[in-house]
């Protein structure tokens, strides 16, 4: 019997940025243009095959909204990766993604995996976030970086492999009845997709303050 390992994904971001959507498309390729804002918290799960083993996404998408906040730490909590993400076409959802991040250093998980999503990259031509100051502020944090189009389907499958082939602790292998012990996070060398990018060092030190 093929091993499952296990992987917790939570999803933070402001509110209209496209968070469900993204989860939609990884999990059952569709897109719903009047898709209704997530009330608290909704949860689906993706198994994927990967060489001779499983990898099951555990994924919590949290509601932007800031009256929501306050339960965001009960999803974060105990998640392997955090996929924050940001509309491009919108600075102040660019910001509030560096407050996810700051909040995450401080509360979240010590070895959680940050990738930064900035969704709706087919409005390009509207763009407010420049993919540099994206790339640029990535890496200062030892994130993954991908633009995506949860609409066109664009980087969504790449977004969820490069969170699986970070490898992160928290992910657990298992098969039925016994669980083994997590797996030490490796790193992906860079592809030649433009639009994706991974950390320098996955063993970045993160400071708590």
């Amino acid at each position: 019997m093929m091993a499952i390992r296990e992987l917790k994904v939570c999803l933070l971001g402001d509110t209209g940025v496209g968070k469900s959507s993204i989860v939609c498309r990884f999990v059952q390729d569709h897109f719903d243009h009047n898709i209704s804002p997530t009330i608290g918290a909704s949860f689906m799960t993706k198994t994927v095959p990967c060489g001779n083993e499983l990898h099951k996404f555990l994924i919590w998408d949290t509601a932007g909204q800031e009256r929501f906040h306050s339960l965001a730490p009960m999803y974060y909590r105990g998640s392997a990766a955090a996929v924050i993400v940001y509309d491009i076409t919108k600075q102040d959802s660019f910001h509030t993604l560096k407050k996810w991040v700051k909040e995450l250093k401080e509360h979240g998980p010590e070895n959680i995996v940050m990738a930064i999503a900035g969704n709706k990259c087919d409005l390009s031509d509207i763009r407010e976030v420049p993919l540099k100051d994206a790339k640029e502020y990535a890496e200062s944090i030892g994130a993954v970086v991908v633009e995506t189009s949860a609409k066109n389907a664009i980087n969504i499958e790449e977004l969820f492999q490069g969170i699986r082939h970070m490898r992160h602790p928290l992910g657990t292998k298992m098969s039925v009845g016994t669980r083994h012990p997590s797996l030490q996070p490796t790193l992906l060398p860079a592809r030649a997709q433009p639009l994706l990018q991974f950390p320098a060092s996955t063993t970045q030190s993160r400071r708590r303050t």
